[in-house]
């Protein structure tokens, strides 16, 4: 089974394999469907996951997320996917309480000792945060996809959105990017770069305590839409303007490189054509850099308005109509 290089077996990988952003909002326009009151967080700005009232002292969030194999390694796989899917209930500021696997595998294709390997992963992802994996589904797939339901709780008037940016504020990224390059390499190469590893599988829940601990009301988490892209679309959502600069972003050690080297994922020039009509660019800019920016990440860090202490600022927002300058 070691042999066997689970991401020749997707056309995609990891985020990357999101349908991309434009036709996913034509797709979904006007579909709200049933009106209630008790809907603090649902469909219409496109947010990390649901939150409903259930008391006026408690929210539950909700939010599902799955993929295709970013890496080789089945248990590598499954903790990313499962952290991934976790990580929508931290960018609401939410403590995740369960969640359920989803799977989908080639059973005539793949052996049925991998999906072990995955589920295990994601279960130690799940014993991390704290919670029980409760059950499950699975189906027949032409292809291997994993992730998971997660549900969570907050205090309603605690929440962090991706409309409540205000103007005047710090941006705050509390991962570095590049995971996108370094899993197309991984894909093309079988070159593992532990320090993407490490980035897929670190749980956000530290950094979201901190935000709201500190009063922080925005905030998103960067997966395979790209920092630009998930960047945006806080901007359009909170009716402000947003400028980052970009050599404050930090980067994963390799992703550069990878860059250079031209593993650019047709998601990442997908992120970049889509959110280009929003963009001001300096002039010293170039588009290799705001490909680095719209990289699609897999499993990425929260995107905060405000400051976090002792994670890096890369930029703040200013009053505006939703555009983002890159400077």
């Amino acid at each position: 089974m070691a042999e066997i290089q689970l991401t020749q077996y997707a056309s995609g990988g990891g985020c990357a394999c999101k349908i991309p952003p434009g036709e996913l909002e034509e797709a979904v326009r006007g579909l709200v469907g049933h009106t209630d009151d008790n809907v603090i967080v649902g469909l219409d700005d496109g947010d990390d996951a649901s939150a409903i009232r259930v008391r006026d002292d408690l929210a539950v969030i909700s939010t599902a997320d799955f993929f295709t194999p970013v890496v080789n390694d089945a248990y590598t796989w499954g903790k990313i996917a499962a952290v991934n899917a976790l990580s929508d209930v931290y960018a609401m500021g939410g403590t995740p309480i369960t969640a359920i696997n989803l799977l989908g595998w080639p059973r005539d294709v793949l052996p049925q000792e991998l999906i072990r390997e995955v589920l295990r992963g994601g279960l130690d992802a799940a014993t991390e945060a704290g919670i029980a994996v409760t059950g499950g589904h699975s189906i027949t797939a032409p292809e291997p996809i994993y992730g998971m339901a997660a549900t969570g709780t907050a205090h309603p008037e605690r929440l962090m959105r991706n409309d409540a940016a205000e103007s005047g504020l710090p941006i705050t990224l509390t991962k570095p990017i590049g995971s996108g390059l370094l899993n197309n390499r991984h894909k093309s190469t079988g070159e593992v770069f532990e320090a993407a590893i490490d980035v897929m599988t670190t749980l956000n829940r530290d950094a979201a305590r901190a935000a709201v601990e500190a009063g922080i009301t925005a905030a998103t988490d960067v997966t395979g839409f790209g920092l630009l892209g998930h960047l945006y679309k806080m901007a359009r959502a909170s009716g402000i303007d947003a400028v980052i600069d970009h050599t404050a972003v930090p980067l994963i050690d390799g992703a550069r490189q990878a860059l250079d080297d031209g593993f650019v994922s047709g998601g990442t020039r997908r992120n970049l054509g889509w959110v280009m009509p929003h963009l001001d660019v300096e002039s010293h800019v170039s588009e290799d850099e705001l490909l680095l920016l719209a990289d699609a990440q897999t499993s990425g860090g929260l995107l905060v308005i405000g400051e976090i202490p002792g994670y890096p600022v890369i930029g703040e927002t200013r009053p505006g109509t939703g555009r983002v300058s890159v400077r």
